[in-house]
């Protein structure tokens, strides 16, 4: 994945000086230019800024944007996962592919790319200039008024991030557990890990209602495939092993 986005910010930049340096060329000649040798069509030049120059003032005022999609849809992928590997853990079929500790480590380390990617997700917003975001609407549930919803009459907020911000304390309060009571409460640890369910839960609907690109088409289509499958997948797990 690293050499990929590496790939395509190479070719992106290459990209940008391609046409800024065509731009100045551009400019630097006559203002006028015959076509194919007939004097009777002359090409006038554009005065403005050139495509790469364009591009790169884009990316400048954008890049929050693109940060947030990245990292909410990464954020989304390893949680997923970390879910599926979760239920693979306790109900031994993850054992069947991974050695134990390998299993655990791999798990640990989803966990900590979800929590890294939600809190680089929840941060960008409050560089984003299209839908400002202050610092209480980020830490804040019901603050925001993207997308708000109304019950009965009655304005709530933006439910929908909502769901996302209350799902980043539930990833706290889950960290925190698992930092301090995995050795020494470990019943109290299994029972905030629970969390982790409703966690996947609010993430699938903060996505849904809220992600710009699963809005619709393919991708979601998928989201909402992936959610039917953790759906079964959490059911399974609690019709075999009912403890955590």
């Amino acid at each position: 994945m690293k050499k990929i986005i590496k790939t395509i910010e190479i070719l992106l930049i290459f990209f940008c000086f391609s046409f800024t340096f065509s731009g100045i060329s551009f400019a630097q000649n006559r203002s006028t230019k015959a076509i194919d040798g007939n004097p009777d069509i002359l090409v006038s030049p554009v005065q403005g800024p050139s495509v790469g120059n364009l591009l790169i003032a884009r990316t400048k005022t954008s890049w929050p944007w693109y940060l947030t999609r990245t990292s909410g849809l990464i954020a989304a992928v390893s949680l997923f996962i970390l879910i599926f590997s979760g239920i693979g853990l306790v109900t031994g079929y993850t054992f069947r592919f991974l050695e134990p500790l390998t299993a655990w480590a791999t798990h640990r380390a989803l966990g900590i790319i979800f929590a890294i990617s939600l809190l680089i997700h929840g941060t960008s917003l409050l560089f984003d200039k299209y839908v400002p975001f202050s610092i209480s609407q980020v830490l804040f549930p019901f603050l925001s008024n993207y997308k708000v919803v109304s019950i009965w009459g009655h304005r709530i907020g933006s439910l929908y991030v909502a769901l996302g911000i209350i799902a980043g304390y539930l990833l706290l309060a889950l960290v925190l557990s698992t930092y301090f009571w995995i050795d020494k409460k470990p019943k109290n640890w299994k029972m905030v890990h629970f969390l982790a369910y409703l966690i996947v839960i609010f993430v699938f609907i903060h996505g849904l209602y809220v992600g710009t690109d699963l809005s619709h088409g393919t991708l979601r289509t998928l989201w909402i495939i992936m959610g039917g499958l953790i759906g079964i997948s959490i059911i399974y797990r609690f019709t075999k092993v009912r403890n955590i």
